[in-house]
């Protein structure tokens, strides 16, 4: 008799052509991710062979009852690392019936800033530096930490090992693998400051592909924290106190930037994000003010900063960008919550086509 598991891990190819296509897309919160299966008669590698989808919009705020079918357009593929085999995950963003997007479609506006041609031709890369929190379901307290209580002070977890200093690296590497298999180009992970606190970088990755990667590789951890029966959060500050907060740094380049002479660029264009420092922190995240302090390793909210390896800054530049003249840059305001395709596209869009 099969087990739910030989169920479950079923290879399909075996029987069928069929494939199985997992729909994502983002939920009325800007943060809650949402996702449904079809079948679909064969395997497909261009989203734009995909058919578009229909969902109920009252049921994720993002529609009223009375008019509540809302679009789903396919416009990235991956593979799924949960079924496996020709199944895939695909990116979606969401539009009314009329082809119009909705308002909480931020991937439409980014798409259009990053097709420009002034905005192609700089072909900016990024390296997005996702940290999150895992959480313990029953009581919304870190992994790790003891009930209604406090592990010891930072300073023995960040990179550590051992039982007493890591939480949650199971988690962890099953989705730093599962991202691998999608084709996702996720560079690294490391355990953070705090306790049962960690991060996962993306990149190097161009244009809209960055936010397309970061979204469906938060979509595969929270698909694997639930199977373990562990909470994630992106809140920016989710202990407070003494502890770090979560943030999404930003690493960012042109090819104007990565030439000959490329420090003088990336100086006007840090010289841009200052003059721009308001808009942009009204961007990078709900409840940033709580991390954004001067303390943990961030820089005031209210004040524009930037340094040479300074990761007190707003903005820090790495010691080898300045010995080579040339490189790239790293914004260190987003907060872990910050939706990546509204911070890649205002970071170029400030920097390449804004002309102060």
């Amino acid at each position: 008799m099969a087990c739910l598991t030989d169920l479950v891990n079923l290879n399909l190819s075996d029987t069928t052509e069929k494939i199985i296509a997992e729909y994502i897309w983002i939920g009325g919160s800007g943060m809650d991710l949402r996702s449904k299966a079809r079948t679909l008669p064969g395997p497909v590698t261009d989203p734009s062979k995909l058919p578009k989808w229909n969902y109920d919009g009252s049921s994720t705020g993002q529609a009223p009852g009375e008019d509540s079918e809302v679009i789903l357009y396919p416009q990235a593929i991956f593979k799924d690392p949960f079924r496996r085999g020709n199944n895939i995950l695909v990116m979606c963003d969401c539009y009314t019936p009329a082809g119009e997007p909705i308002p909480t479609n931020k991937r439409y506006s980014a798409a259009k800033i990053f097709s420009s041609l002034e905005v192609a031709a700089e072909e900016p890369w990024y390296g997005i530096e996702q940290e999150y929190t895992l959480l313990q379901k029953d009581t919304n307290w870190p992994l790790g930490w003891p009930i209604g209580g406090f592990p010891g002070p930072q300073g023995p977890y960040y990179c550590g090992i051992g039982a007493e200093k890591s939480f949650g690296r199971d988690i962890v590497d099953a989705h730093y693998k599962a991202c691998l298999y999608a084709g996702i180009n996720i560079s690294g992970i490391n355990g953070e400051v705090m306790p049962g606190q960690w991060e996962f970088q993306v990149g190097p990755s161009v244009g809209i592909s960055s936010g397309d990667q970061v979204w469906v590789a938060r979509y595969i951890l929270e698909r694997i924290t639930e199977i373990a029966g562990v909470v994630v959060t992106f809140d920016p500050k989710p202990i407070p106190g003494d502890w770090n907060g979560a943030g999404a740094h930003t690493n960012y380049s042109t090819e104007s930037m990565r030439k000959e002479g490329g420090y003088e660029v990336i100086k006007a264009a840090i010289e841009k994000l200052k003059l721009r420092h308001k808009e942009h922190i009204a961007a990078y995240g709900e409840g940033n003010e709580r991390r954004l302090t001067g303390r943990h390793e961030t820089a005031d909210i209210n004040t524009f900063s930037w340094g040479v390896a300074n990761r007190g800054a707003s903005v820090r530049v790495g010691r080898e960008t300045e010995q080579n003249g040339k490189g790239y840059f790293e914004d260190r305001r987003p907060a872990s919550n910050m939706d990546p395709y509204v911070v890649t596209s205002m970071i170029a869009e400030t920097t390449i086509v804004w002309k102060p």
